[in-house]
């Protein structure tokens, strides 16, 4: 699995002595390059730590994670600047597409090169590629405000793999969509994980959705059950 995602008894305790609180109790899981999964669970289940923990956003307590072929923690950070590790390695799309609202789609794609100090021509280019793929390419230059909730998260998406991430993390992308264009999202999750060989972990509650994986991980007080999904086509 060499540029999939692979976490190994990953531990995660907040607190100390009386008041600690263990998130997270030994999760195993395994998304290979090209995969979506899903991740499933009830509030307070660990859902969002694991995320976190896998987005380098807070710090394990004990464990080991590999993402893309590279150990970024066992038992400690292995990569020193976790900063570029999340804008180089690990795409994002969360429920809300997040977008700068002064800035047109392409500008919000492109600037992800360009933060990592890629040319502005560069990083247009691969930007309207990606909207090309994503059939948003006749929004490049709308504002934020000037698209619907579908094509605000097709840009997200877009914006995700703008710099090829071995992984992406995504969390209720579907929340806001109705089944249509929540369905239409997933596809599109799909394709792009098999054409980029990009290893893909779906947060979601959305039952729409849930029957499209073929492997689904559920956590249960800070522990994960894997179970194969129905993996039904869009």
């Amino acid at each position: 699995m060499a540029r999939g995602i692979i976490i190994e008894d990953l531990h995660k305790q907040y607190g100390v002595g009386d008041t600690a609180v263990e998130a997270l109790k030994g999760v195993n899981m395994q998304v290979g390059p090209g995969e979506v999964v899903g991740l499933v669970g009830p509030s307070g289940s660990g859902k969002s730590t694991l995320l976190k923990c896998l987005g380098a956003v807070i710090e394990p307590t004990s464990g080991r994670m590999i993402l893309g072929g590279e150990p970024i923690y066992d038992q400690k950070w292995k990569i020193k600047d976790l900063g570029a590790l999340r804008r180089d390695k690990i795409g994002f799309v969360f429920q809300a597409p997040y977008l700068i609202p002064f800035l047109d789609v392409i500008d919000n794609v492109a600037l992800i090169l360009m933060l990592a100090g890629h040319s502005n021509n560069e990083s247009r280019k691969r930007a309207m590629e990606l909207l090309e793929a994503l059939d948003v390419a006749h929004r490049a230059n709308a504002m934020p405000a000037q698209l619907s909730g579908g094509e605000q998260q097709r840009v997200a998406i877009a914006r995700a793999l703008m710099s090829r991430p071995p992984v992406i993390l995504a969390d209720e992308p579907t929340a806001p969509l109705d089944s249509e264009r929540a369905l239409a999202v997933v596809k599109i999750l799909h394709e792009m994980a098999q054409q980029y060989e990009t290893a893909i972990i779906v947060v979601t509650h959305d039952e729409k959705i849930i029957p499209t994986f073929k492997r689904v991980y559920h956590i249960r007080d800070g522990k994960t059950i894997e179970e194969a999904g129905e993996g039904r086509e869009i």
